[in-house]
């Protein structure tokens, strides 16, 4: 049986880490001697995961276009993981917990401390709606309606890393900090 592929979004302007002085794009900013996409991508290889990289050269008109640009270029997979590329501190384990909980619910969200996160996982079923996003509208509406349907797993995890994204340069100084204390991800 075909297993989950890890779409991993990276097509975005970061607009915000730029207008907080930063001189590059946050995923290639340099988070303890790598780039923030490396440490994703590690993540996602050592989770053992298929993965897929969505980032255009030009980038695209928005989240909802990347995603329907990593589903359409992997229609084969069982469903999808939904990462963004800039949450540099997430754990394979809450990877590979997320793409296990589409055994449970065609729909996984997680959540550290009662707050969302990342990845979104979507099963095969969905591939419709998936691929039929367009712009800056991500998959919030699909989340929803699945909700309304009791097709979504709530999945509780103990990983920050699943909701501390790099918008700004305060927050990769505090990724920063958070490596250097804990010596490694």
């Amino acid at each position: 049986m075909p297993s989950p592929v890890v779409i991993i979004l990276a097509a975005g302007r970061g607009e915000r880490f730029r207008a907080s002085g930063a001189s590059t794009h946050k995923l290639d900013a340099i988070l303890h001697d790598q780039s923030v996409l490396t440490h994703v991508i590690q993540a996602v290889k050592d989770a053992g995961l298929e993965w897929h990289l969505v980032r255009p050269e030009g980038g695209t008109r928005g989240m909802g276009e990347s995603i329907a640009l990593g589903v359409s270029a992997t229609v084969h997979a069982a469903g999808w993981l939904i990462l963004p590329g800039d949450l540099p501190l997430i754990q394979p384990d809450s990877l590979r917990r997320v793409a296990e909980g589409l055994c449970e619910k065609p729909v996984v969200v997680p959540h550290y401390r009662q707050q969302q996160g990342h990845p979104v996982a979507f099963s095969h079923a969905y591939l419709p709606r998936l691929t039929a996003l367009t712009g800056d509208m991500g998959a919030k509406e699909i989340v929803r309606s699945a909700r309304l349907q009791h097709q979504v797993l709530d999945l509780a995890l103990k990983d920050g890393g699943i909701v501390q994204d790099i918008d700004t340069l305060a927050d990769l100084a505090q990724a920063e900090r958070h490596l250097h204390r804990n010596g490694s991800l």
